[in-house]
């Protein structure tokens, strides 16, 4: 999985940064073949906006944008919103097979 994190308008210390990219890591155990991550943090008006760009092999990406006044809230937020996309993504494509109508029983009554 490749990684980038960028910032315009503002200054990301290293625990931002650290921060960052351990919520990242949290992408992974849904088992999707994610192939980049592109993070974007920008200053806005009111407070700073994180976008988490996910690309995923034979999928769409999940685009997530989120805006708060403070940059750990905006950062927690958006990975919130990205795990719930994603943990979706996962449910749609484990359970694609289905049952059949084959594999149903009848009930006697």
């Amino acid at each position: 999985m490749n990684i980038q994190i960028r910032a315009k308008d503002i200054t990301l210390t290293d625990h931002a940064k650290g921060h960052i990219e351990s919520a990242m890591e949290v992408f992974q155990k849904f088992g999707l073949e994610i192939t980049t991550v592109n993070c974007n943090v920008r200053t806005e008006k009111k407070g700073v906006n994180v976008e988490f760009d996910i690309h995923i092999a034979h999928a769409n990406p999940v685009v997530i944008n989120q805006s708060d006044d403070d940059l750990s809230a905006a950062i927690d937020l958006a990975v919130d919103r990205a795990s719930k996309a994603l943990r979706r993504l996962h449910t749609k494509a484990s359970e694609h097979g289905g049952t059949s109508l084959k594999d149903l029983e009848t009930i006697d009554a």
